[in-house]
């Protein structure tokens, strides 16, 4: 009956022991904390407002870009607009240009030609006859000059070249007169010449240059006794 009593015990104790093991192995819930839901939406900016130029500039004045010049406020039209003549235009500009210079009237001659007839003088040979040559001192441009003797033309039509070219002309008693008109004034203007006469001695008699307007001439006289 001891027996039994004893074994009874030791098992109650054992079985004590256990539970109060298993009771101490347990883990202990924690109860979890909600936290706070996580958001992507980003927060609200206020837009940036543009600077003032105060704050650019700080004290200084803003530049004044008004320049006081106000633009024509006429309307444009083809119909309505009036355009002057080319030509008059560009000989008013020359005309301008020529007074600012204050030429000479002997440079303006020489620029323009002579507007007036050019008497070169008289000359006395006895010669039988006198051989006259001219040619273009200037620029071969196309000048173009006629021959006259007493009035009378000896050469109608002459095309001015850089070599001499002319006539012989036999000399009659009292005064032969020379003309040589400018028929015109070729490309640049004016109708440059140089003429020489020679008698039949092989003697200069005369000897000049001429810058002529169209229609101008140039004279010169011997005289033969």
């Amino acid at each position: 009956m001891k027996l039994i009593l004893t074994f009874t015990i030791f098992f109650t104790l054992i079985f004590s022991v256990n539970a109060q093991i298993d009771s101490n192995n347990k883990s202990m819930s924690i109860p979890a904390v909600e936290s706070k839901k996580e958001t992507n939406i980003a927060p609200k900016t206020t837009p940036s407002q543009p600077l003032n130029n105060s704050t650019i500039y700080g004290s200084l004045n803003k530049p004044n870009l008004n320049t006081g010049v106000e633009a024509p406020k006429k309307e444009f039209s083809l119909f309505g607009e009036k355009f002057g003549n080319p030509g008059e235009l560009y000989s008013k500009q020359l005309d301008n240009h020529l007074a600012d210079t204050k030429l000479t009237p002997a440079e303006v001659e020489a620029r323009n030609g002579s507007s007036t007839d050019q008497y070169f003088g008289d000359f006395k040979s006895n010669a039988k006859f006198v051989n006259i040559s001219f040619r273009d001192h200037g620029a071969i441009d196309g000048d173009l000059i006629q021959v006259r003797v007493n009035d009378d033309v000896v050469m109608a039509r002459v095309f001015l070249t850089g070599g001499f070219q002319g006539l012989k002309l036999d000399l009659k008693k009292g005064f032969n007169k020379i003309d040589f008109v400018a028929l015109n004034q070729g490309e640049s203007g004016p109708n440059t010449a140089e003429f020489q006469v020679v008698d039949d001695l092989g003697n200069l008699v005369s000897a000049n240059r001429w810058n002529l307007a169209t229609g101008v001439k140039a004279t010169i006289i011997i005289v033969k006794d």
